[in-house]
């Protein structure tokens, strides 16, 4: 989805609680029409937009001008927060959509942050440890003016990590000695103020989303109550889900994208004690590699994690005793399985290939891997989408703990982390899986951009900004 995508589904949903008089009772006629007319404004529109060149001398001597962004979309719910990647396909559109994403997810999950988001032009791959090191630092150099623990607090992204956020933080300490700067990033190694279990989270997060919808949620659920239509539908498929698992069958999964959030993902169907999954096809940004009869996912993750990326020949699968066929990375998202995890990048289902897609359910790991019209085509289809503003908020959650633990100095464990992200994502899949089902909403993205947009538009008018 496109950021313009995204700007005109937020105004449709405007619309819809402009034109419910249960949201907001007390104002009505022409005054509520302007307020309406202001938020949607507010909301549609990003508070800044900043782009710099970031110049690198490379390991060749050669200097090199690098575009680099952070885009803030919008505070009111508190300080800008959102990741920052490294990715030779970045661009201002890409980086502001996600700025409004977060925005949303941020509000979804009642986090108190807005949404802001970074990026940078560049393949880490094709980049030396130093040289990164140096992007990592000039980054901070370029933005710091606007980033910091109580404005915009960034987080690792698509192509970096904890080293990334540790070797910024750093920097900025540099540039504003005496001042608090621990909690101007978050995502940092434990040993740096971390909190512990973040790298995981969102992977953790993203699962669990599923696995409550789907095991929690529709197991307690008969058809007759919910509506019928594509609703009841939908019911059905996680029905049938559920029916393989009891017969002992085991639900087939395909995981796109094996790094840190679908390995985790695939780890977790993997080994769950309460759905049996057969994971049979993983990918990354080279292959596809598939087994009818289930892949090898802990001997993947092991070769992921050493090398940062998945075998791609035969005398790789054979050294490690993986047993798969080897197919282009694009051949994911075609797989004959009834779950499909979308942990890789954006546009993955399309207008151009939605009709070829066999899965039932679809967990979005990655931002906005299903565009517009794929989205509701599927939607009409019956099938299910786990919305990212919704799945993959993991990552987030724990950085709202590590920013925490960074102002009081006290230092989480691993298994309070988890408990209260799981926890707290718990409460958001009911909020949003109850009202979309039992109320038949349109769309479970639809219902999470709902639930958002209340908190926003809630915020800004108690806070007398829409006059």
């Amino acid at each position: 989805m496109t950021v313009k995508d995204t700007q005109m589904l937020i105004k449709d949903m405007m619309k819809r609680l402009y034109e419910d008089d249960s949201f907001l009772p007390e104002e009505s006629g022409d005054a509520r029409e302007r307020f309406f007319q202001s938020g949607t404004e507010i909301l549609t529109t990003t508070d800044k937009v900043i782009k710099s060149y970031i110049r690198v001398s490379r390991d060749n001597r050669e200097i090199e001008r690098i575009p680099a962004y952070r885009v803030q979309h919008n505070n009111i719910a508190g300080f800008y927060k959102g990741g920052i990647r490294f990715n030779e396909h970045v661009n201002e559109e890409e980086v502001e959509n996600l700025a409004v994403l977060m925005t949303l997810k941020n509000a979804l999950h009642d986090l108190p942050y807005g949404g802001a988001k970074g990026g940078v032009v560049v393949s880490p791959n094709q980049y030396s440890t130093r040289e990164l090191n140096m992007i990592s630092k000039k980054y901070v150099q370029r933005f710091a003016p606007d980033i910091g623990p109580t404005h915009d607090i960034p987080a690792p992204d698509m192509g970096t990590n904890e080293e990334t956020m540790d070797w910024m933080v750093g920097e900025f300490k540099t540039i504003h000695p005496g001042k608090n700067y621990m909690g101007a990033f978050t995502g940092k190694s434990v040993a740096n103020g971390g909190a512990r279990g973040r790298r995981e989270a969102t992977g953790r997060g993203v699962y669990h989303s599923y696995l409550w919808l789907t095991d929690s949620w529709a197991s307690t659920v008969k058809e007759e109550e919910v509506p019928e239509g594509v609703h009841r539908q939908q019911l059905r498929s996680l029905h049938r889900l559920l029916e393989k698992n009891k017969s002992g069958e085991p639900i087939k999964a395909a995981v796109q994208g094996f790094g840190n959030v679908g390995s985790v993902a695939a780890h977790m169907a993997d080994s769950c004690s309460r759905l049996n999954h057969r994971i049979t096809a993983v990918s990354d940004h080279q292959v596809t590699l598939v087994n009818e009869s289930g892949l090898n996912i802990e001997r993947l993750i092991e070769y992921q994690e050493k090398y940062r990326e998945l075998p791609v020949s035969e005398e790789l699968l054979d050294r490690i005793g993986v047993k798969a066929d080897i197919l282009p990375p694009e051949e994911l998202v075609y797989q004959k399985v009834d779950v499909l995890f979308l942990a890789a990048v954006e546009d993955q289902i399309t207008a151009d290939n939605k009709e070829l897609i066999h899965a039932d359910v679809f967990v979005e790991g990655a931002n906005a891997p299903i565009d517009k019209e794929a989205d509701r085509y599927l939607h009409e289809q019956g099938k299910v989408v786990i919305p990212d503003v919704l799945a993959n908020a993991g990552g987030v959650m724990v950085s709202y703990i590590e920013w925490k633990q960074d102002r009081v100095t006290y230092l989480y464990s691993e298994d309070e982390v988890l408990k209260d992200m799981t926890d707290h994502m718990s409460e958001s899949c009911e909020k949003v899986f109850d009202s979309y089902f039992r109320e038949g909403l349109s769309g479970i993205r639809n219902t999470c951009y709902m639930h958002a947009l209340k908190r926003l538009f809630t915020l800004l008018y108690r806070h007398g900004k829409l006059f």
